[in-house]
């Protein structure tokens, strides 16, 4: 055997020399793969965007979503292997159904991220299971707190966040994000953003994508919902020429 990671990479339950868990990078790795994902807490809300690659042209538009909602006062937006990030989003559902069953109130943001985070990080202690591929952004509106915003990893970690960018290009993405005012940010200026973003960070050598936007404000009455068509459509444009806007002034 060659190589210090030889041998130490078979198993979510065998710590290497150096002290990592190899299932669990490669599992980020499978996450760096997927499609951009983000997300920016504004002064009224939540906005969440994903580019949806497509893989074939044959396919129908605005099918195999990556933004779900998982109840009324939350959603996510997941990226990395489609399937895992649809189990994650199934288990955040029914925490979420459960709570309300059993306090008969809606259960708060640190609560299911808290929930959903020891729910990633069980898969990464038994030899029997693998991680999870995918990374999901969850944007909630507590009673209490108000609009908030987590990312999961993973590994099991969560942590809340103003602003967030994970899968491909998520680093330029992040320098974007940090350019913003977020403090002073609408949630109709933040979709604009989000857009905008999305398509200044899509690799032009990867095949065509969807942006899918969804958001938590107060414009949508404080429930998670897809952003309203027109809005998207003018988001999209306006990305679309600030994007040959740049081309121009590169040329």
């Amino acid at each position: 055997m060659s190589g210090i990671g030889t041998g130490y990479d078979l198993s979510t339950t065998t710590y290497s020399p150096d002290g990592k868990v190899f299932q669990v990078d490669y599992a980020c790795k499978a996450v760096d793969n997927g499609g951009l994902a983000l997300g920016v807490r504004c002064k009224d809300g939540v906005v969440l965007g994903v580019e949806k690659l497509l893989a074939m042209k044959m396919l129908v538009p605005g099918a195999n979503r990556r933004i779900a909602a998982v109840d009324r006062h939350a959603g996510m937006a997941g990226t990395g292997l489609a399937p895992d990030a649809r189990q994650i989003v199934a288990r955040a559902r029914s925490e979420c159904a459960q709570y309300l069953s059993f306090y008969g109130d809606r259960i708060p943001a640190q609560i299911l991220a808290d929930r959903m985070a020891h729910y990633m990080h069980l898969f990464t202690l038994y030899w029997s299971v693998r991680p999870y591929g995918a990374s999901s952004l969850m944007a909630v509106k507590d009673a209490h707190d108000g609009y908030a915003m987590y990312l999961l990893e993973p590994s099991g970690e969560c942590q809340r966040y103003h602003g967030a960018a994970i899968g491909k290009g998520r680093q330029a993405a992040k320098n974007e994000i940090e350019k913003l005012d977020l403090g002073n940010l609408s949630a109709a200026e933040a979709v604009r953003h989000v857009a905008r973003i999305v398509y200044a960070t899509h690799d032009e050598k990867d095949k065509e994508f969807e942006c899918e936007l969804s958001w938590i404000c107060d414009a949508s009455g404080g429930e998670f919902k897809r952003v309203p068509k027109n809005l998207v459509d003018e988001a999209v444009e306006a990305a679309k020429a600030a994007l040959e806007s740049d081309d121009e002034m590169d040329a």
